[in-house]
C-alpha cells in the first residue's frame, strides 16, 4: 500500500469594501500539479521575498480581484499592478502549463491565468460556472472547499462602470496546512 498525501489547504480572509466577507478555504491538487501548487502556497504565505522581474513582494497580501465576470470566474493575483498586467512566479517570470488533468467541469475550481501556453505567473481565477473551453489553455489546480458564498458575494458585486468600485483584498490573515502523511 502506498503513501496517501492529504493535500494542502491554504485561505483567504476576505474583505469587500473593507468589510469582512467571510473566509474562502482553499484545496490544492499537489498530486496533480505539485510545481504551480507551490507556487500558489508561497504566494500566500510571501516566503520568496522579492520578485525578480517586478522587484516587488512575492505576496498575495491586499491584492485584489481585478477582473470579475458573472457566471464566468473571479480573477486575482496580480501584486504588482493590480490590473491584470504584473505578477510573476516565484521561479521567476512565467512558468510552464504544468497539467492539464483536471477539467474544467464544475464551479469553483481553481485555475491559473495566463497569456498563452507556458505563461503562468501569479494570477489565478475561480471558475463559478462550468467552463469547459478553458481546458487545455489553463491548469486547474484546485478547488474551492468553503466559502463559495463568499466567491459568490464577490462575483455579484456591481462592476458595470468600473472595478474600482469595490476592492476585495487578502487579509494578513493566511494559514496553510502542511503535508500529513497517512
Amino acid at each position: 500500500m502506498g503513501i496517501k498525501v492529504q493535500r494542502p489547504r491554504c485561505f483567504f480572509d476576505i474583505a469587500i469594501n473593507n468589510q469582512p466577507a467571510g473566509r474562502v478555504v482553499f484545496e490544492l491538487f499537489s498530486d496533480v500539479c505539485p510545481k504551480t501548487c507551490e507556487n500558489f502556497r508561497c504566494l500566500c504565505t510571501g516566503e520568496k521575498g522579492t520578485g525578480k522581474s517586478t522587484q516587488k513582494p512575492l505576496h498575495y497580501k491586499s491584492c485584489l480581484f481585478h477582473r470579475v465576470v458573472k457566471d464566468f470566474m473571479v480573477q486575482g493575483g496580480d501584486f504588482s499592478e493590480g490590473n491584470g498586467r504584473g505578477g510573476e512566479s516565484i521561479y521567476g517570470g512565467f512558468f510552464e502549463d504544468e497539467s492539464f488533468a483536471v477539467k474544467h467541469n464544475k464551479e469553483f475550481l481553481l485555475s491559473m491565468a495566463n497569456r498563452g501556453k507556458d505563461t503562468n505567473g501569479s494570477q489565478f481565477f475561480i471558475t463559478t460556472k462550468p467552463t469547459p473551453h478553458l481546458d487545455g489553455h489553463h491548469v486547474v489546480f484546485g478547488q474551492v472547499i468553503s466559502g463559495q458564498e463568499v466567491v459568490r458575494e464577490i462575483e455579484n458585486q456591481k462592476t458595470d462602470a468600473a472595478i474600482s468600485e469595490f476592492t476585495v483584498h487578502f487579509n494578513n490573515l493566511i494559514k496553510i496546512f502542511s503535508f500529513v502523511f497517512a
